[in-house]
């Protein structure tokens, strides 16, 4: 089912008004073909703050997995205020220090996709003990970030973090553009929320909660992905007893345990229904 027209943001053109574009890629393997996307009416007086001049380092990072080192120094974040406004960039690396979250109160754009298969199964991983945040947990099917690029700075109809989505799905799972189309994905809310992992690092993001059933073919690339497995509503349940018990096994992500305890299971009725569309709320961020 296309959500192409269901929801509606205001657009803007930043070309001219930005710093210039990060032009990094964000994985070992080739970018997707992305489906075409407009470019949106151009607008004038945006106010932006570049925050990119300088990144902390520490010795501690020099034990950092070569492939998660260049991903956090050479991907740009969208820095956004409270509204989820555009208000400037940041790097991966700065943009998750607890240190300048705290301090800066340095907010960023993320997403979460939530994957479901013909049998209406939800499809987990378990993030790779390289990751820099949150190794080794459970969460659901791709969490990341759409980057300060054109393609994914889009606001109409939420294409800019739908092509982020389709990028990464790509990236960490080996799913290919043609098996997640931008138009298939239901952006059904927004959070905010921030959530610290080991001290250092952390997580403080206006997360946007994608839905889509698709049966995919999956590739998962282990820089990335540790395991992979698709669950039920009830084997879901399960897993969140045995977090809660205090299984080492069975660690959640913040995020995704947020929208488990909040959206999760009235949103899979409506997956099964398959009235998805009717559960979205683009106009609220809900702070968690």
């Amino acid at each position: 089912m296309s959500t192409a027209s269901l929801f509606s943001f205001p657009s803007f053109h930043l070309r001219s008004l930005l710093p210039p574009l990060s032009s990094s890629s964000s994985s070992r393997f080739a970018p997707p073909r992305l489906s075409p996307i407009r470019s949106p009416a151009p607008r004038t007086q945006l106010s932006v703050r570049a925050f990119s001049a300088v990144t902390m380092t520490d010795s501690n990072d020099a034990g950092m997995d070569a492939v998660q080192r260049r991903l956090m120094f050479e991907d740009e974040c969208i820095l956004v205020d409270e509204n989820d406004r555009v208000v400037g960039h940041d790097t991966k690396y700065n943009c998750h220090l607890m240190e300048k979250i705290e301090a800066e109160n340095l907010l960023h754009r993320a997403f979460s996709v939530f994957l479901f298969n013909s049998k209406y199964e939800l499809l987990l991983q378990q993030r790779s003990k390289t990751k820099v945040t949150f190794p080794l947990v459970w969460t659901n099917t791709c969490c990341s970030h759409p980057l300060y690029r054109e393609s994914e700075l889009i606001e109409e109809n939420v294409l800019g973090v739908r092509n982020a989505a389709q990028r990464k799905l790509f990236d960490e799972l080996g799913i290919v553009a043609e098996d997640v189309p931008v138009d298939e994905f239901t952006p059904l809310g927004r959070m905010l929320y921030k959530a610290p992992s080991d001290g250092k690092w952390g997580e403080h993001e206006v997360d946007y909660l994608l839905f889509i059933v698709r049966d995919v073919k999956l590739q998962p690339n282990p820089d990335e992905v540790a395991e992979i497995k698709y669950v039920s509503r009830e084997e879901l349940k399960e897993l969140v007893k045995k977090a809660d018990a205090g299984d080492e096994a069975v660690k959640l992500s913040p995020w995704f345990r947020l929208v488990v305890d909040n959206f999760l299971m009235k949103w899979w009725d409506h997956v099964e229904k398959g009235t998805i569309t009717e559960a979205a709320d683009m106009k609220t961020i809900h702070k968690l």
